[in-house]
């Protein structure tokens, strides 16, 4: 069982930066993708970014070129820098772990609101 704990959100104004962390209580070196996603209230969780174990990242066309994933497995850790944010960046982002498999392994954390005033 791993726990992922989510922290850096808040309330920051349009144009200003974030660096959201996710720690795990166990290592992520095991976990093929690392990924964070986000809702919205009233819309459907959808992904922002991924990473996977080789450092390949992947982007929702809105976190390009403004959101930068990265992980730490030395300390479990994976980041996400999010700058030039939108007020339709606001939503609830959570940290993901996953590994295919019989059965897969799946975590998620309680994740971390993000607020961007215009």
């Amino acid at each position: 069982q791993v726990q992922l704990v989510e922290s850096g959100g808040g309330l920051v104004q349009a144009g200003g930066s974030l660096r959201l962390s996710c720690a795990a209580s166990g290592s992520i070196f095991s976990f093929n993708i690392m990924g964070w996603y986000r809702q919205a209230p009233r819309k459907q969780r959808e992904l922002v970014a991924r990473i996977g174990s080789g450092g390949t990242t992947n982007y929702a066309d809105s976190a390009k070129g403004r959101f930068t994933i990265s992980r730490d497995n030395a300390k479990n850790t994976v980041y996400l820098q999010m700058n030039s944010l939108k007020p339709e960046d606001t939503a609830v982002y959570y940290c993901n772990a996953f590994s295919p498999g019989l059965p897969p392994r799946d975590y998620w954390g309680q994740g971390t609101q993000v607020t961007v005033s215009s």
